[in-house]
């Protein structure tokens, strides 16, 4: 599919990162989405991560499935359905330098947050239980939409359930059986989206052995390196990112709108 030298080396780093996140480094796995679009287009970036993941996340669940948190997961995981009909629905009419202003604005929002985070600690929530479950559903929904949209869900995630100060190993836990549930979700949709054509099944299946072997790695490193640095360090480069997404963008809009015969990309294309 891709004879770039420098499409291989990117997705080798963005599927160890994500693996290091399926292990433990919870949310820096946000990068990997973005980082790959940037050697290909959103769209391709998507259809090529899933694939992975779900090789991940059995790993993953295995070994977090001791540390979770149910009564989070069960608010949040019908609100991710909902999110992800959602996403379908409006996917077969956007425009490809739409996904990448929406990847770029979560990135941008997403790293910003993570920087608060660094700098202050996360915010406290009302401990109203009947608005806490409302919280939980509608971040579940936008979890749910912009997983399915770009593998973007880690910022309403982190935004609801990261002020419940959660034991570590629970945190990462109800992460990874959050998005895995998402990511079997999502099957569907990425399928009538026409988004696993066999050239990019077999791209994606390179990476099967960086995916498991980074997901072990992440369970391991996680109790010796130093997070909190190692998540900065991945979030500067995420808001990077984030701005050349918006920077292409924002190219693809003014070409579309100087052109108007030009035809322009789809998520089902």
């Amino acid at each position: 599919m891709h004879a770039s030298l420098t499409f291989y080396i990117v997705m080798s780093v963005a599927v160890t990162i994500l693996g290091l996140s399926k292990g433990g480094f919870a949310g820096i796995g946000m990068v990997s989405t973005p980082m790959v679009a940037l050697v290909t287009d959103p769209v391709t970036a998507a259809g090529l991560m899933l694939p992975v993941m779900l090789v991940q996340d059995p790993v993953a669940v295995f070994l977090y499935r001791r540390s979770f948190d149910r009564r989070l997961l069960v608010t949040m995981i019908p609100g991710g359905a909902v999110g992800i009909v959602a996403a379908y629905l409006l996917a077969s009419s956007m425009p490809e330098w739409g996904i990448q202003c929406a990847l770029g604005v979560v990135s941008l929002i997403f790293s910003v947050w993570q920087l608060v985070i660094h700098a202050k600690g996360a915010p406290a929530l009302a401990a109203n239980y009947s608005f806490d479950k409302l919280l939980g559903i509608g971040a579940g929904a936008a979890g749910g939409f912009a997983s399915a949209v770009a593998h973007a869900g880690s910022p309403p995630f982190q935004i609801y359930v990261w002020p419940k100060r959660l034991a570590k190993e629970v945190y990462v836990g109800t992460s990874v059986m959050y998005f895995a549930a998402l990511n079997a979700m999502k099957l569907p949709s990425y399928a009538a989206l026409g988004l696993f054509s066999l050239d990019h099944l077999l791209t994606s299946a390179i990476f099967v052995p960086v995916a498991v072997l980074s997901s072990w790695l992440g369970v391991r490193l996680v109790r010796r390196v130093d997070v909190r640095g190692f998540n900065f360090v991945v979030t500067i480069i995420l808001l990077l990112i984030s701005f050349v997404l918006l920077g292409q963008a924002w190219h693809e809009a003014e070409t579309a709108r100087s052109d108007p015969s030009r035809p322009i990309a789809h998520l089902t294309n």
